[in-house]
């Protein structure tokens, strides 16, 4: 007796309830999948999962033969992975594609699945194929059937296994998190809906993994599949997810201050089919890779940088020049000093470095630098560049100078050539935060990317890094440093419409006395440390005696200062954040009516105005026009 040629399956999310329940089952509470929104299949790799089938006739396993065929991706190929036969067996073996016949009834069987920790994630389309003595058949593809599969932290053959519960908590489950944004003095906050659970998200996320043209035989290792996000997370090289603008005019769009989470971002760039939304900038950038990376099964968090420097000649140096006077040489000063800058940490082994480099590494999908000529970053192993081993891949280079590099000054000679004529050894990475485990606080992670600041082993790292950049020798000589800079600000600091008075005390550290001239510049610039406007420029000579320091009282938001005798110098930029008006909070568990009052604190009108509110888990964003 053998089977009729149909057959029919069905898979149940839960195995221990009868045919039709649609809730959420044993498979998806056993995978952490539980909070996907939907009733499909949602698989971790390397671990257990079950399944009904329904078929015509009891199976014989005498005369009957049986296994399942998975396939994923545009051209399913077996030697590839993508391309799955999953055969029955008496017992199941680690590491490998395996179903075993757990129970029987009647034209039922109850299957237990095993995948190896290294399958490609994504969805697969799942069929299966009998052979009896009457012949063989095939059941046709039921989209209402397909498994999504996932990576999984709780698997310790996993690359991107996690062995502590609340931190998986944390970088996997929780979809409500914190950025960090301002200055290193002024450090705001703001809560940020990861959503990677929400309605569309998971669709979206395979949507943007199958845009990328990528093969998704690759999707299998973690450190590709890392890189893949970070290109798409980005327009620039491939439509990704969200277009960057920094100029102020965010007109056809959203402002990127307006984003509070990353849900709206992903399920309109699926709904539009792939085009890029509008608009981004680093904090929205992370929050949007965060989300991502979560939703695939990779532990993450989003990580903000204070003074994060920006190297755009792979130098490994901030570099500032000057011509003969002093005067900024604009052209060549291309590298900059962001107030602040967010990208997001991931975590994983890194089989392709040597040991000891796993651990958290560092993406960044805010387009800043091609790496192999697509605008991505990461990842980058942490611990490479807290040590200065930037020659271990992906583009720890330009991570090293983004948190440990050196601000060199060159003054141009008449001859044309530059000399080095002051170095600031702590000008970049400064509290580098991230919101802490279990709670809202936040986490100071500086001490993971470089050791403290002045140390032998921070300058070792420095100097062993330097060796690898565009400019190797910018530590062959040390810089004299007579005149220093101190500046304070009074009081809590500018408030919008009001005044910020600044105190600047320089001191003579030398037994000669000085003549120095001080060169200051009032400037508004962008958190990326692009200037947009000059307010104003001046020149001050001050005599000093030896070891003598001398207040100069107060200035109106003076933030970059220089001085300059006999060839010793001394600069110092400071950077002041104007904050945000503050928001009242909700108590948790009670109802509260929400009045918004917003003053003007400017002396002009404000136009265009538009509130954007959000409930995180309780509505999506509502837009209210004011005029």
């Amino acid at each position: 007796m053998g089977f009729s040629p149909f057959i029919f399956i069905l898979i149940l999310t839960n195995s221990a309830v009868p045919a039709g329940d649609k809730h959420k089952g044993q498979n998806r509470m056993e995978h952490h999948t539980d909070r996907y929104y939907g009733d499909g299949l949602i698989i971790r790799r390397g671990q257990i999962f079950m399944m009904w089938l329904d078929l015509s006739r009891p199976y014989n396993s005498n005369t009957d033969r049986l296994h399942l065929e998975l396939r994923t991706g545009p051209l399913p190929t077996v030697a590839k992975g993508t391309h799955v036969i999953i055969p029955l067996v008496e017992e199941l073996e680690d590491d490998r594609w395996e179903a075993k016949i757990v129970q029987r009834d009647g034209n039922r069987l109850k299957l237990s699945i095993n995948s190896p920790p290294t399958a490609v994630i994504g969805r697969y389309q799942l069929t299966v194929a009998t052979q009896s003595p009457k012949g063989e058949a095939t059941s046709t593809h039921d989209p209402g059937n397909d498994i999504c599969m996932l990576f999984n932290p709780w698997c310790e053959d996993d690359t991107v296994y996690m062995d502590n519960g609340d931190e998986k908590n944390e970088y996997i489950l929780n979809d409500v998190g914190r950025l960090y944004y301002g200055t290193e003095n002024q450090i705001g906050s703001r809560t940020w809906n990861y959503g990677q659970f929400d309605k569309g998200i998971l669709d979206a996320c395979l949507y943007a993994l199958e845009k990328s043209a990528t093969p998704p035989s690759g999707w299998g290792d973690s450190v590709n599949v890392v890189r893949i996000i970070s290109a798409m997370i980005n327009s620039p090289d491939d439509c990704g997810i969200l277009e960057g603008n920094w100029s102020g005019n965010y007109v056809g769009g959203t402002s990127p201050t307006s984003w509070s989470g990353s849900v709206d971002i992903l399920n309109k760039y699926h709904k539009d089919g792939g085009a890029p939304v509008r608009y981004g900038q680093c904090w929205v950038f992370s929050g949007v890779t965060t989300t991502v990376l979560r939703c695939l099964g990779i532990p993450s968090r989003s990580v903000s940088n204070f003074n994060s420097a920006h190297d755009t000649d792979v130098s490994l140096t901030v570099d500032v020049y000057f011509d003969e006077k002093l005067e900024s040489i604009d052209h060549l000063n291309s590298d900059s000093i962001w107030n602040f800058h967010v990208w997001s940490d991931c975590w994983m082994a890194r089989p392709d470095l040597p040991p000891g480099y796993g651990g958290w590494q560092v993406v960044d999908s805010t387009p800043q630098e091609t790496s192999q000529g697509t605008y991505r970053c990461g990842p980058a192993s942490v611990n490479a560049i807290r040590n200065g081993q930037v020659f271990l891949k992906h583009d720890s280079p330009f991570v090293f100078a983004e948190v440990n590099s050196d601000k060199i000054y060159w003054q141009r000679n008449l001859d044309g050539t530059f000399t080095q004529i002051h170095s600031e050894k702590n000008a970049v990475g400064h509290c580098i935060s991230t919101k802490a485990v279990g709670s809202d606080e936040r986490n100071d992670i500086t001490d993971l990317y470089k050791h403290p600041e002045g140390t032998e082993e921070e300058r070792i790292a420095v100097e062993t890094a330097s060796r690898y950049g565009s400019k190797p020798d910018a530590y062959a000589s040390p810089i004299a440093q007579d005149v220093s800079i101190e500046v304070t600000m009074d009081g809590e600091g500018p408030r919008m419409g009001g005044d910020a008075e600044l105190t600047i005390v320089m001191r003579n550290a030398s037994s000669l006395p000085r003549t120095i001239n001080l060169h200051s510049q009032v400037a508004v610039m962008y958190y990326t440390g692009v200037v947009k406007a000059t307010v104003k420029k001046d020149q001050i000579p001050v005599e000093l005696l030896p070891n003598e320091g001398e207040p100069l009282g107060n200035v109106l938001c003076c933030i970059y200062l220089c001085s300059s005798v006999r060839q010793c110098y001394s600069l110092h930029a400071q950077v002041f954040l104007i904050p945000s008006p503050p928001v009242g909070e909700a108590v948790v568990g009670k109802k509260m009516a929400a009045e918004i009052s917003f003053t003007n604190p400017l002396p002009c009108t404000l136009k265009g105005v538009v509130f954007r509110v959000e409930g995180l888990g309780l509505q999506s964003v509502r837009q209210i026009t004011v005029g």
